[in-house]
């Protein structure tokens, strides 16, 4: 359909699990004009062809089109942004983050503005800007109620008179562009992944939509229930999706947010074909920090080129009712084994070093109410405090699978074995944190050796967490990253 963009399949996104800086950072946290830079590194020296801008928690920049435009000028005559690459916002979510609910409004109203600069710099009538995305989605009220104010009060103010005159808004200063945009709900917990496409299809129900994006959440429903079940969702949620599709006419373009750490999806450059196989249906998948900026240029480019020619498949089907038995049983595990570490996931989250300026959004921990008040770190920090201390977090919960369990998971999984093997890699069996019934489970399941220099580290880091040598555990949590290629 001529209507329909050309859909990116690769997102470069901002989140922090990098442990190399890029060379156009200007201190060890990436801060706000840093992030304009590496948009356009993004596009001009990766080949990736869509940014994510975050405007959740930070002070939002609402003129970074005009710095884009002004400031690479070169590659934005080749390149129309809106066209060929593109530039999505991710937006607070008024019902969950009502400290930044304004925001929201702040941002909507900034694309005509938006849309003014690129009409002015192109000389044609290409939004450079027309695609939000919603975290947190839990219902089509949510997504709708994007759509409907920006059409009624972002565009439709255009339409208003002033003091009862006969001029109006868009007599005065001009008319507003585009007339509607595209509202990308993101799924994050198990509720909202599992009715996803009973949310979408509701949403789409009364609007003329030439296609719907959805985006998956992959970080945090591993860390609120584990890799496993975190796996089990997103293939359900995918077949659910490819089914309303079928069922509506309507096309629809999923996006997977993938991290390099097995336990946040395990898209690394040398793991694009693997990721493709596990979710053929996904049309678009994250690279986040580390993917970026701790791997040769060449192999990142290459793999981001992978990522744009490969052809979207149909999901394959999966056993809802074995795969929800699976979810329960390794999501009460998972939670039981994090809340007794969470003391030493919190000590060591303190040395995680931070990589952006200021924090992505609030996320989603239901640990607060199912384990009696326990509160944990956001998904990279989490993620990297566990691989520090040689326990990575794909392995909880896996000593509760009894013998049918992985043999479905060997079968419904397609990297079951694989994305385990690189988990062990990073697996200290000795570590004093590890409950022994799941060093037995490791063994049982997979022959994989941990990598020496990292079990060597990890080691030290645990020893200085017992002699609280600061500086040790410090030092010891980059040393391990650094073998890792990934943060958290």
């Amino acid at each position: 359909m001529d209507d329909i963009p050309k859909i990116a399949k690769c997102m470069s996104t901002q989140h922090p699990d990098n442990v190399h800086l890029p060379f156009f950072a200007e201190s060890s946290e990436l801060g706000g004009e840093d992030e304009v830079q590496e948009a356009y590194y993004s596009y001009s020296h990766l080949g990736c062809r869509e940014q994510m801008w975050d405007c959740e928690g930070k002070e939002v920049d609402n003129f970074v089109v005009k710095k884009l435009l002004s400031r690479y000028e070169p590659f934005f005559r080749e390149h129309q942004l809106g066209s060929d690459v593109f530039l999505t916002l991710r937006v607070p979510n008024p019902d969950i983050e009502r400290a930044e609910a304004k925001i929201l409004l702040e941002t909507l109203d900034s694309i005509p503005r938006s849309f003014d600069i690129a009409h002015l710099f192109y000389g044609n009538a290409v939004p450079p800007i027309f695609q939000v995305i919603l975290p947190m989605t839990s219902s089509h009220i949510g997504i709708d109620n994007i759509y409907q104010y920006y059409c009624d009060f972002v565009v439709g103010q255009q339409y208003k008179r002033l003091g009862g005159r006969d001029l109006t808004i868009a007599d005065w200063i001009g008319s507003f562009a585009p007339q509607k945009i595209d509202v990308i709900p993101l799924f994050e917990d198990q509720a909202s992944m599992l009715n996803a496409a009973g949310i979408v299809g509701r949403y789409m129900q009364d609007k003329d939509l030439a296609y719907q994006r959805v985006f998956l959440a992959r970080s945090d429903p591993a860390m609120n229930y584990g890799m496993i079940p975190a796996i089990l969702l997103n293939k359900i949620a995918l077949f659910r999706l490819h089914l309303l599709a079928e069922e509506t006419g309507v096309p629809i373009y999923p996006i997977i947010g993938v991290g390099s750490a097995p336990f946040r999806g395990n898209l690394r450059p040398d793991t694009v074909e693997r990721c493709a196989a596990e979710y053929p249906s996904v049309h678009t998948f994250t690279i986040q920090s580390a993917f970026k900026y701790d791997y040769p240029l060449d192999d990142v480019r290459q793999a981001v080129a992978g990522l744009e020619g490969r052809t979207v498949e149909r999901p394959s089907e999966i056993d809802e009712k074995e795969a929800l038995k699976v979810v329960q049983t390794c999501t009460a595990a998972y939670m039981r084994e994090v809340a007794g570490l969470s003391d030493v996931i919190n000590r060591v989250a303190a040395f995680i070093p931070s990589r952006r300026k200021r924090k992505l959004h609030i996320g989603l921990f239901g640990y607060s109410r199912s384990m009696g008040g326990v509160t944990l770190p956001r998904a990279i920090t989490f993620t990297s405090a566990l691989y520090s201390i040689g326990l990575p977090p794909e392995l909880l919960g896996l000593d509760a699978l009894a013998s049918d369990d992985i043999a479905f998971l060997r079968r419904a999984y397609v990297n079951f074995d694989a994305d385990i093997a690189d988990a062990v890699r990073y697996f200290n069996p000795d570590s004093s944190f590890v409950p022994p019934a799941l060093k037995k489970a490791v063994s049982d399941l997979t022959d994989a050796q941990p990598d020496p220099d990292h079990l060597e580290i990890t080691a030290g880091t645990c020893q200085a967490l017992e002699e609280n040598r600061t500086a040790d555990i410090r030092q010891g949590v980059l040393r391990a990253a650094n073998i890792r290629h990934f943060l958290g």
